[in-house]
């Protein structure tokens, strides 16, 4: 059973991440409850908000056809630009101040020599129907152009363009999209 202690500091540090997220969103444009939900469910300690957040999470993953477990590990900032068919594996960790947009899929490679998940830096624009898939990291400051297929390290300050993914240093790459 958790101590007053711990629920305080897991609620504050919750109430944290959610601050991050709602001040990726303008007056204009509400988070998403898929959003709100895996939050709540990935950072609650307490039993049954876990269960209630979990359930509604499956619904709205329906709605939405997201599918990204409450446990994928996103830091402070996440912002979801079209809510609609994000497809990220279980065991990906991501930064903070993410951008996901519409269609994409961060998975799993099976075999070969980057068998395994990606890991994600921070201040990161990944564009629709980008694929980022296996062992692999991305640096901060990266641009995933649209339509990308990244299968291979990424350093810091670049975009990312094309299958085969093309790399091109740019200084603020993120600049104008986050």
């Amino acid at each position: 059973m958790p101590t007053v202690e711990t629920i305080a500091r897991d609620g504050e540090a919750m109430m944290d991440l959610l601050k991050e997220d709602y001040k990726r969103y303008s007056q204009k444009k509400r988070m998403p409850r898929y959003q709100y939900h895996y939050r709540k469910a990935s950072q609650s300690s307490w039993r049954l908000i876990k269960i209630y957040h979990l359930i509604m999470l499956r619904i709205t993953r329906q709605r939405y056809l997201c599918d990204f477990p409450a446990g994928v590990k996103i830091g402070g900032g996440l912002f979801i630009n079209h809510p609609y068919c994000i497809t990220i594996h279980p065991d990906v960790v991501m930064g903070e101040h993410i951008s996901l947009q519409k269609g994409i899929t961060i998975g799993q490679e099976n075999r070969g020599k980057r068998q395994g998940v990606p890991t994600i830096g921070n201040n990161v624009c990944i564009c629709p129907n980008a694929i980022i898939v296996g062992k692999i990291s991305v640096g901060n400051d990266v641009l995933i152009a649209p339509g990308a297929y990244v299968n291979c390290d990424i350093p810091d300050h670049s975009i990312v363009i094309g299958n085969p993914c093309v790399i091109h240093y740019r200084e603020n790459a993120t600049e104008g999209y986050l």
